[in-house]
């Protein structure tokens, strides 16, 4: 019988074979790995994850608390050991705290594993066990704070709208309102009321992270950026005549309540909120650089949040009419934004360009009290260079110093901001902003508010802004 010669090209594909089956396996391996260690937490609380509702059947539902250890919501037990989760404060926190029934929001949807996680000793869940009893699941310590909650709740009172406060160089979100609120507490008898298709009052509606509204002279802050990056050397130079109305073809822009400046350096005419200056400035700028630095900014872009928010938008292109041109340069024609992305963009220019990923979890906790979790601040990448956060600052001061937001100025400490006024509807208030942080030479807090339907921002948002800051830097 004829000896068969070894064929070598079979030889090299069942080596390549080999070495492929083993990549594989180790590829596998890896992945395993990775996703137990960094993605299974993730897609273990994902809403539609219902195995996770049951683990309540053998754990009671941890406490939510403030970031110094005041109970946010707790799980209590009536007579007949029926569990029910309880809010203490009620609907001061309802939309960051959020609620249990009907589905879960706030903090409760993104704390919920760690709610139902227990780590309490091994020898007390053993005997739990063993006598039925349920284990206690880890407290979430968030960092949101009751003292300035309290105070933007009462600052705002009983006007719509939304007050964020967070801290630019960490991200950590201390105040979240948004009005009119909801109270968890009894939320199952409101149910129905609330989702009713007669009510327009949008009580579950998170205005901070999910409304939606013209930015209005807040914008001026995208607007006057872009001229600085078209004119880094001239910037300065810009100067305009402002009668009261700003005429260009067949359209008129009018200043606010039709004041006139006179005069205006740049600096000046985004201190006093010139709508005639910005108009005329916008007509000279590059829209497509203009709409590629309104993408930079987070506009139609998704948001580093926590919690479900809505995309702000930009939709002025190239070829864009004149009148789109005018409305757009002073925050008004199609632009929207959310309350919270307004404070995203205040926080980059506080932190130096910087956009730290706001958060609200602060660490996790056994039943205890020993540290399970911690959470720390975490870059979400630069909207801006430092000298253009620099520059921004700058006209922002003088906002407070020498121009619209002067309700905020005081002796106390130092502010950066700006108001805004923005129209929405003919024949209705104008919605009132106001977004800035302080000090202005070392910022430590953002404040950004927007009451609807409330006149001017420098009169109205303002001064709510001003008493969370006099409150926290009185501490």
């Amino acid at each position: 019988m004829k000896k068969m010669k070894p064929n070598p090209d079979a030889n090299k594909s069942i080596l390549w074979i080999t070495y492929l089956m083993v990549g594989l396996f180790v590829g596998m391996i890896g992945y395993f790995g990775y996703f137990l260690q960094v993605q299974g937490e993730n897609v273990i609380n994902n809403s539609y994850n219902a195995r996770l509702d049951r683990f309540s059947d053998r754990i009671v539902r941890g406490e939510l608390q403030s970031n110094d250890g005041h109970v946010l919501a707790r799980t209590e037990k009536d007579e007949e050991g029926n569990e029910r989760r309880v809010y203490p404060y009620g609907a001061l926190f309802a939309h960051a705290v959020g609620y249990f029934d009907h589905g879960k929001t706030g903090v409760e949807a993104l704390a919920n594993f760690y709610l139902l996680t227990s780590h309490i000793n091994l020898v007390e869940q053993t005997v739990n066990a063993l006598s039925g009893v349920k284990n206690i699941g880890d407290n979430v310590i968030t960092t949101l704070d009751v003292d300035l909650q309290q105070v933007a709740s009462d600052a705002l009172g009983g006007r719509r709208g939304a007050v964020i406060a967070m801290e630019p160089d960490t991200g950590r979100i201390l105040v979240m309102i948004s009005r009119p609120e909801f109270d968890p507490n009894t939320l199952g008898m409101d149910w129905d009321g609330l989702i009713a298709g007669d009510n327009t009052q949008a009580q579950l509606l998170n205005r901070a992270f999910q409304g939606l509204y013209p930015p209005g002279s807040t914008f001026k802050i995208l607007t006057v950026l872009e001229y600085i990056r078209e004119h880094p050397d001239t910037w300065r130079d810009y100067t305009f005549d402002c009668e009261g109305v700003y005429a260009c073809e067949d359209y008129t822009i009018s200043c606010y309540h039709g004041n006139v400046h006179g005069h205006q350096t740049l600096e000046q005419a985004f201190a006093n909120s010139c709508n005639g200056a910005f108009a005329a400035l916008g007509q000279e700028l590059k829209l497509d650089a203009m709409h590629d630095l309104a993408e930079k900014l987070l506009f139609n872009q998704e948001l580093p949040l926590p919690l479900a928010y809505s995309k702000s938008s930009f939709t002025m292109n190239e070829g864009a009419s004149t009148w789109e041109i005018l409305q757009t340069a002073i925050g008004q024609g199609n632009t929207q934004i959310s309350p919270m992305h307004n404070g995203l963009i205040t926080a980059a220019i506080a932190n130096g360009g910087i956009l730290m990923k706001p958060y609200l979890i602060e660490r996790v906790e056994s039943a205890a009290g020993e540290e399970v979790k911690r959470f720390l601040p975490e870059a979400a990448g630069s909207l801006m260079t430092a000298t253009e956060a620099q520059d921004l600052a700058e006209l922002m001061r003088l906002v407070v110093t020498e121009g619209t937001g002067s309700a905020v100025r005081t002796d106390a400490y130092t502010v950066a901001g700006k108001t805004g006024s923005a129209e929405f509807e003919t024949g209705r208030e104008t919605h009132a902003w106001f977004t800035g942080f302080a000090p202005a030479e070392n910022p430590r807090l953002v404040v950004t508010v927007v009451v609807e339907e409330a006149g001017s921002g420098g009169q109205i948002a303002a001064p709510i802004a001003r008493r969370i800051w006099d409150r926290y830097f009185a501490r």
